[in-house]
C-alpha cells in the first residue's frame, strides 16, 4: 500500500501483513496485522516513527522511495516487529539519528546490530523540534515492555501510542470504521499483551488523561480519529467491574466432563448468567484470554489423565495465571477413572490469581444424579457470589 495522509505533514507509511497467522509463535491472528510507521515532515527536519517487521522491509522501502532525507527515527519500543528493519533504514539514511528511551537504547543494542553512537535518548517529557512541528515524549513503562514510550505531535494533537491501544488487524481502512471488528481485535490484543500489566496500564491511562490529543495512531491496527471509542474500552477492561459471566474451559476425553459442564452451563444460564463454554481440544488459548478480560468466574472442567489433570487443562491454567485477569471466583468440575488424585482443585491450578475458590464437583466415571445435584448447587453458589459482588 502507498503512503496515506493523516494530515498535510503526517503520513501513514507502514505495511499490511494480511497473511500472518501467528504472533509471538503463540497468538492466532484471525485478521492478520499491520506494522504502522508514520512519516512527519517538519519545516526543518523529517522524522520516521517506528519501522516495520523485517519480513516487510521491502514495503517500507517503497514507502520511503521519494524521501531523500531522514533526520530522526523514533523507536518507541525495542521489539523487532517495530524495529527489525531499523538497521537497513539507518544504512539507507546515514545522517539519521535514532530517538528512544534510555532503557530502549540498551535493549536495541542487545537485539540489533546498531551503532550506539547514532542513538540519542530522551527522558520523560522531553521534546524534539522538527521546525514548525514538535514531538513530545512520554515514558509509558510496561505497556507492554519496560522501555516503551509514546509521542505527541503537539501542533496537530496526534498521539503515536506504540502498542498502547493497538489491534492486530490488516485492512484497507486507515481509520477505525468497522467498529465491531476493531473492538474484538483490540480486546484480543489487550487480553494477550496488556492484561498482565493492568495496574501499569491504569497508571499510564491516568498519565495520558492530562495530554491533549484528538487522534491516536498506534503501531498495529487502524488509527482512531475518535479516541473516546478506544479509551472507553480500555477504561472498562482495566478498571471496570467484572461482568456477570462464567468462562468454562474444559477437556472431555469420553464425554463425562462434557455432560457435566453442559449441565452446569444450563443451570447458570437459567439464572441469568452469561456462560462461555470452551472445548480446549478445538479452542485456542486466545479465546480463553478474550473471555477472561471481563468474566467474574472461571470454572475448569477437567478430565484426569495419567494421575493428573489433562495437559490441556494445565495449558489453560498457565495462560490464566500469566494473564492475571480481574476474575474473582473459581471452581473445578471433572471426572476421573480409578484415582481422584488428578482432580486438583481450581485454587491449586490457578494459585497465581488468588481467587475465591468455590467447592468443586468431581465424579467417578459418568455423572449421575448425585453429581448433577452438586452441579446445581455449584451454579447456585456462583449466582450468590455474583449477586454479592453486585454483578446481577
Amino acid at each position: 500500500m502507498q503512503r496515506r495522509p493523516i494530515s498535510d505533514r503526517v503520513d501513514w507509511a507502514g505495511a499490511q501483513d494480511w497473511d500472518r497467522s501467528l504472533f509471538d509463535a503463540l497468538m492466532p491472528l484471525p485478521h492478520g496485522t499491520s506494522y504502522n510507521s508514520y512519516l512527519i515532515r517538519g519545516s526543518q527536519k523529517v522524522a520516521l516513527l517506528e519501522t516495520v517487521d523485517p519480513t516487510k522491509f521491502e514495503d517500507l522501502l517503497e514507502q520511503l522511495a521519494d524521501v531523500p532525507r531522514l533526520d530522526y527515527i523514533v523507536a518507541h519500543h525495542a521489539e523487532q516487529d517495530h524495529t527489525g528493519s531499523l538497521p537497513w533504514v539507518m544504512e539507507r539514511y546515514p545522517e539519521a539519528r535514532v530517538i528512544c528511551s534510555p532503557k530502549c537504547k540498551d535493549m536495541l543494542l542487545d537485539l540489533l546490530p546498531l551503532d550506539a553512537d547514532r542513538i540519542d535518548v530522551v527522558e520523560d517529557g522531553d521534546t524534539l523540534s522538527l521546525g514548525d512541528r514538535t514531538l513530545r515524549f512520554f515514558h509509558t513503562p510496561w505497556v507492554h515492555w519496560p522501555e516503551t514510550m509514546v509521542s505527541l505531535l503537539e501542533e496537530e494533537g496526534i498521539l503515536f501510542s506504540c502498542d498502547f491501544f493497538g489491534s492486530h488487524v490488516a485492512g484497507a481502512d486507515l481509520y477505525a470504521r468497522n467498529l465491531p471488528l476493531v473492538e474484538d481485535a483490540a480486546k484480543r490484543y489487550y487480553a494477550e499483551i496488556m492484561m498482565p500489566y493492568a495496574k501499569f496500564i491504569k497508571k499510564n491511562l491516568d498519565k495520558l488523561a492530562e495530554v491533549d490529543f484528538k487522534i491516536i495512531a498506534p503501531s498495529h491496527g487502524p488509527v482512531y480519529d475518535n479516541p473516546k471509542f478506544i479509551l472507553d474500552l480500555y477504561h472498562d477492561w482495566v478498571s471496570g467491574p467484572c461482568h456477570n459471566k462464567v468462562v468454562l474451559p474444559f477437556v472431555s476425553m469420553h464425554g463425562s466432563v462434557r455432560h457435566m459442564v453442559e449441565h452446569l452451563a444450563g443451570a447458570l444460564t437459567r439464572q441469568g448468567v452469561e456462560v462461555a463454554l470452551l472445548d480446549l481440544t478445538v479452542t485456542s488459548g486466545d479465546a480463553l484470554a478474550l473471555h477472561l478480560v471481563d468474566a467474574a468466574t472461571i470454572v475448569v472442567g477437567a478430565s484426569s489423565l495419567l494421575g493428573g489433570p489433562h495437559p490441556l487443562i494445565a495449558y489453560a491454567a498457565t495462560i490464566a495465571n500469566a494473564l492475571k485477569p480481574k476474575t474473582q471466583f473459581c471452581a473445578m468440575v471433572g471426572s476421573y477413572g480409578w484415582s481422584k488424585k488428578g482432580m486438583d482443585d481450581a485454587g491449586a491450578l490457578l494459585a497465581g490469581l488468588k481467587l475465591d475458590t468455590l467447592p468443586g464437583v468431581a465424579c467417578k466415571g459418568a455423572p449421575r444424579e448425585e453429581a448433577y445435584h452438586a452441579l446445581e448447587e455449584l451454579a447456585d453458589a456462583i449466582v450468590a457470589k455474583h449477586r454479592e459482588a453486585g454483578l446481577m
